[in-house]
């Protein structure tokens, strides 16, 4: 079904974080999340409306020192800005057609702007969802069924010539949404671990956990994604320290390493995971890990083999996947996997999900998270995610956001109302992510749409400033 962008309104939310969350370079104690709506037309000339929201993350996608952290967040808001005019100037298509057809021309504008590709690839990746929230809406699909009945017209091009076309329907065909997903943890580089890390004076005392202690008694999850900092010796202490909290409460847990592209190279991250298999305190971690994501820097990355850490333990690419191309690159240099994340469009994911599922046993994607809020954008991520068959997900604005406290009271109830599986209200706390033995549940993901099922205050959100230089 052919689809018209008509017009696009844009807001952003603030929050202040109950904990300060330092991934790679940067320690973040306040968030910016881009909410935008979506008006469609469709061939036989009804409107709808879709929805989608995703954090304005600075020095994730752009970690370069040149740019400060507001100048991040305004590359985002270009990237956002060049999506919406070349979705509006290509005219009528099926949803998939507005993406692929003006891929690279987002790309080289994105570059004339000094955005690279990982920037260049955030405004597609609100607008694909919202557009296809409202064709749901619309005609009252769910988007498990949306994408089983290759409603969007995904298919194989110029820009993906390793993918049959012919294949991906029935791979498509087959996607069936699961009814739960484990909660991985994330475990940032200043996060206290203990009580003794976390002073009274310092606490929140909000209800929720604060340490890593009292994540593993609360949530009771039996999964775990442990940053690491690229300082060899630093890592391998601090890692000993959150072996000692799982060892002795996790029961038979389970860890991802995340270097964030922290280490120069294989080189250093190797030395890493030799030293821990070596060190008797780290045996039941080390045994624990199930893959190491990006450790090496994305300017380096795909530059040369892992193999000689791939021999040890598989190797996924994240903030290197920033083109379509990336991931068959980087497969040729070893890695077995590539993360899924909405901010980096759920059609790569896709296609790269079709991808593994061709190459079969030792390949891999998983599931991570850039700060997903509850609400809109938590609930659109676990909806592709668990419709590609993932039984685990990276999760962490459930801990260091209060949940829903961005949005109005009426909103929350609203969305709680909708989701009682996925979140839950009470004791005058804002709506919370339900994480019960660590899992979270999602029947009522499918609703018309792109998993939305509530409606969003608009009226409370602040409107978006253009990106400079658009």
């Amino acid at each position: 079904m052919k689809v018209r962008l008509e017009d696009v309104e844009r807001y952003e939310r603030h929050v202040k974080m109950r904990l300060a969350f330092r991934f790679g370079v940067i320690t973040v104690t306040d968030a910016t999340q881009a909410v935008i709506r979506a008006r469609i037309s469709l061939e036989d000339g009804r409107s709808s409306t879709g929805v989608a929201a995703e954090a304005l993350a600075a020095k994730w996608f752009e970690k370069s020192p040149a740019f400060t952290d507001a100048q991040n967040l305004d590359q985002l808001r270009q990237s956002l800005d060049l999506a919406i005019g070349l979705y509006r100037a290509h005219g009528a298509g099926r949803p998939f057609d507005l993406f692929v057809d003006t891929y690279r021309e987002q790309q080289k504008r994105g570059a004339v702007l000094g955005l690279n590709p990982l920037v260049a690839g955030y405004g597609p990746a609100l607008l694909d969802r919202a557009i296809l929230d409202a064709l749901g809406r619309a005609t009252g699909q769910s988007f498990a069924a949306m994408i089983a009945a290759n409603v969007p017209g995904i298919r194989g091009t110029d820009l993906t010539p390793d993918i049959d076309g012919a294949a991906l329907a029935p791979f498509l065909a087959g996607l069936t949404p699961g009814r739960s997903i484990d909660l991985r943890h994330t475990v940032g580089l200043v996060d206290p671990l203990t009580a003794a890390d976390r002073p009274a004076e310092e606490r929140v005392n909000d209800g929720l956990p604060e340490t890593l202690e009292e994540v593993v008694s609360h949530y009771r999850g039996r999964y775990y994604k442990l940053k690491v900092s690229g300082n060899v010796q630093a890592d391998l202490d601090r890692l000993g320290r959150i072996a000692g909290v799982l060892d002795a409460g996790a029961g038979d847990y389970r860890t991802t390493l995340d270097g964030n592209e922290q280490y120069d190279d294989v080189d250093g991250i190797v030395e890493l995971w030799r030293k821990i298999e070596e060190t008797p305190s780290l045996a039941r971690l080390a045994k624990s890990t199930l893959f190491i994501e990006q450790p090496i820097k994305r300017a380096v990355a795909l530059s040369r083999s892992v193999a000689p850490l791939a021999k040890h333990r598989a190797v996924i690419i994240d903030e290197s996947d920033g083109e379509l191309s990336s991931f068959p690159e980087a497969l040729r240099l070893g890695y077995a996997g590539v993360s899924s994340k909405n901010c980096k469009g759920f059609y790569k994911s896709i296609l790269n999900a079709a991808r593994v599922a061709r190459l079969g046993a030792g390949y891999f994607m998983s599931a991570e998270d850039l700060t997903t809020w509850p609400g809109v954008s938590v609930q659109q991520d676990l909806a592709l995610v668990s419709l590609l068959g993932l039984t685990h997900v990276e999760r962490n604005a459930h801990h260091f956001i209060d949940g829903m406290a961005f949005a109005p009271e009426a909103e929350q109830r609203a969305f709680v109302a909708a989701h009682p599986d996925l979140y839950e209200k009470k004791d005058g706390r804002p709506a919370r992510l339900k994480a019960v033995g660590g899992r979270l549940s999602l029947g009522s993901l499918d609703v018309p749409g792109f998993a939305v099922g509530a409606e969003m205050d608009f009226g409370s959100m602040t409107p978006m400033a253009a990106g400079a230089g658009t």
